[in-house]
């Protein structure tokens, strides 16, 4: 596993949709083992495999106490209700938004063994799926935001970036 770079906002990845992954092959499952580790070391809460530079539909996520999740071509097939909560972004440092996302959700992807699964996500789980599959369209959490934190307020609430 390696600690791999991370491309800011200016990278024209960030803005393009992501291939699928046709085939899991061994090159896939090192990208999602390094996403994990490269996730871990810059101490976020997911990962999509365009913030890397490469444009394909791989998330992972830090479900917390060492345990991550590995989405290969996620789609959400369901989601209800709507939260308004404060997001950031590991590609985006020091910038952090106000923006609505559903509150629970139905996702189906492809583990690293290439069985396909659906799970249900609720809450901050929901939240960060959603994130991360918009990398996986091109979309910046920016792009989604009803207001964005001036400087002040991220001061104020004392948010960790």
């Amino acid at each position: 596993m390696a600690i791999r770079k991370l491309v800011s906002s200016e990278h024209e990845v960030l803005r393009e949709k992501a291939s699928v992954i046709k085939t899991i092959t061994r090159p896939i499952i090192v990208l999602l083992d390094d996403m994990v580790e490269t996730m871990c070391y810059y101490e976020g809460l997911g990962l999509a495999a365009p913030q890397l530079g490469i444009p394909r539909r791989a998330i992972v996520v830090n479900l917390g106490e060492g345990e991550t999740l590995k989405l290969i071509n996620p789609e959400i097939l369901e989601s209800d209700g709507e939260v308004v909560e404060v997001e950031g972004c590991l590609s985006l440092p020091g910038v952090l938004g106000e923006v609505p996302r559903a509150e629970n959700i139905v996702v189906e992807a492809l583990n690293g063994n290439n069985n396909t699964f659906k799970m249900n996500a609720t809450g901050l789980l929901a939240r960060i799926i959603q994130h991360e599959i918009d990398h996986l369209q091109g979309v910046l959490f920016v792009d989604r935001a009803r207001r964005m934190l001036d400087p002040e307020e991220i001061e104020a609430k004392g948010e960790n970036i």
